[in-house]
């Protein structure tokens, strides 16, 4: 005789501590669950809703120079340390953790115009107006002991930009010419021009060490091999670019900061038109910064917002603004992935989080689990029209609204003029050019 008998284990269905909720045990048969996706879309939308709700991007502010903040870095082996290059001189070293300065560095007469980490993270190097490169320890000086730089090296014009090579003793700086130094010498190893009056910016190539670009004053982005003698090509376009940023993850991408509103993220291996063109800034861009996962970067603008830009769209996915902050001069992305950092006009470096809606802290197990589900719900139904016009709404200031939409209608009137022109022309005489193709004037090798 066979007698059937329950048999269940108990890690089903005991709590494990007391304050631990009920399991209760389910069936995901289909069929007895005709609601589930009506149910997941409320749950979608209600996340949704949420995530706008907790939006709460601003975390603080690092008050202390005297003047506008004009450079910064970031420590290449702190997570918590910044540097800030400001237009009286000064450079200030900072404690993110603390939130306060622990040092500050007289270090030029006028603007300091750039400030890189070495490598190793023990020194770094500064370039300002007054002609001179300096390097200086990391370290604070010991008790009774003057503030004084390693090394200085006086130029024969303004230095603009300068970088650092990511593993050698050799970093780069820009002005009249494109020069390499060792840190050794007090005279460049290597000089690059190209009929150019000065350049604005130059950068390593974090993945293929030996290339670099720069931003010239002729409209031009120019790239260099440190192996040859020759600069390699450049792409000269329709207004001129700021600064410009190498995704650390695809070596042969790079995204430019221009004049006309737009970044430009090109292929250095086809530079006949730009890969991705990203608009919604209504005034000049001044700075750009990759994220470590090279796959979103920040912008900063003239029209004192900052706007994060998934690196193969077209538009921001977030845009930050405070009503105190003026025009932001420059952006960093912390190297944790988890911060933006911005120094803008009115002396302040602000402290941002890469994800508007994210907690801070140590999340629970159950936290966490919720917080993935929400994200994939959100994933799931991002297409639906009710959530992505929540997912998408975001508040701007009066002045910025009021910009976008002339900018819009300028661009609707060129669009209507074009078509009327093609439309009255003879067929083939005005072809169409597409947005991508109108910023590029030409590509000199």
């Amino acid at each position: 005789m066979k007698v059937k008998v329950l048999s269940r284990n108990p890690d089903d269905y005991v709590r494990e501590t007391t304050r631990d909720i009920h399991r209760v045990p389910r069936n995901y048969d289909p069929t007895l669950h005709p609601f589930e996706v009506p149910r997941e879309y409320t749950r979608a939308l209600n996340a949704t809703k949420l995530e706008r709700v907790f939006a709460k991007p601003f975390v603080g502010s690092l008050d202390g120079h005297k003047d506008g903040i004009n450079c910064m870095a970031k420590h290449s082996k702190s997570l918590s340390t910044l540097l800030s290059g400001a237009c009286d001189g000064e450079v200030k070293l900072w404690n993110l953790t603390k939130r306060e300065c622990f040092r500050t560095v007289p270090a030029h007469e006028g603007f300091v115009r750039g400030i890189v980490s070495r490598f190793c993270g023990t020194s770094f190097f500064t370039v300002g107006d007054d002609k001179t490169i300096k390097q200086w320890k990391m370290e604070p000086p010991g008790y009774g002991e003057q503030e004084e730089p390693m090394s200085t090296i006086l130029g024969r014009a303004v230095f603009t930009g300068i970088d650092h090579h990511q593993t050698g003793e050799t970093f780069a700086t820009c002005g009249q010419t494109v020069d390499i130094w060792d840190e050794q010498r007090t005279s460049p190893i290597r000089s690059f021009s190209w009929g150019v009056d000065s350049f604005s910016c130059v950068r390593y190539n974090p993945v293929e060490t030996e290339l670099l670009a720069s931003c010239a004053s002729d409209r031009s982005i120019v790239l260099y091999d440190m192996r040859e003698a020759t600069p390699l090509k450049k792409v000269i376009m329709k207004l001129r670019s700021n600064t410009l940023c190498w995704n650390p993850m695809e070596a042969y991408y790079l995204t430019c900061s221009c004049e006309d509103y737009n970044l430009y993220t090109y292929d250095m291996r086809v530079l006949d038109q730009p890969v991705t063109v990203h608009m919604d800034h209504v005034s000049a861009v001044l700075d750009v910064d990759y994220s470590p996962t090279g796959r979103e970067f920040v912008s900063a603008s003239f029209d004192k917002t900052i706007r994060i830009f998934p690196k193969d769209s077209g538009h921001s996915r977030e845009v930050y603004h405070t009503k105190r902050m003026q025009h932001v001069i420059c952006v960093r992305w912390s190297a944790d992935n988890k911060y933006i950092l911005s120094g803008s006009d009115e002396m302040n470096i602000r402290l941002w989080k890469a994800n508007a809606s994210e907690k801070l802290g140590v999340l629970t197990p159950r936290e966490r689990m919720t917080r993935d589900y929400n994200q994939k719900l959100r994933e799931k139904f991002q297409h639906h029209p009710q959530v992505r016009r929540i997912a998408r709404h975001r508040h701007l200031p009066h002045d910025i609204y009021k910009q976008r939409r002339e900018l819009r209608e300028m661009k609707d009137a060129r669009r209507r003029k074009e078509l009327n022109v093609r439309k009255h022309s003879k067929p083939g005489s005005v072809p169409v050019v597409t947005e991508k193709e109108k910023h590029v004037v030409t590509v000199v090798e």
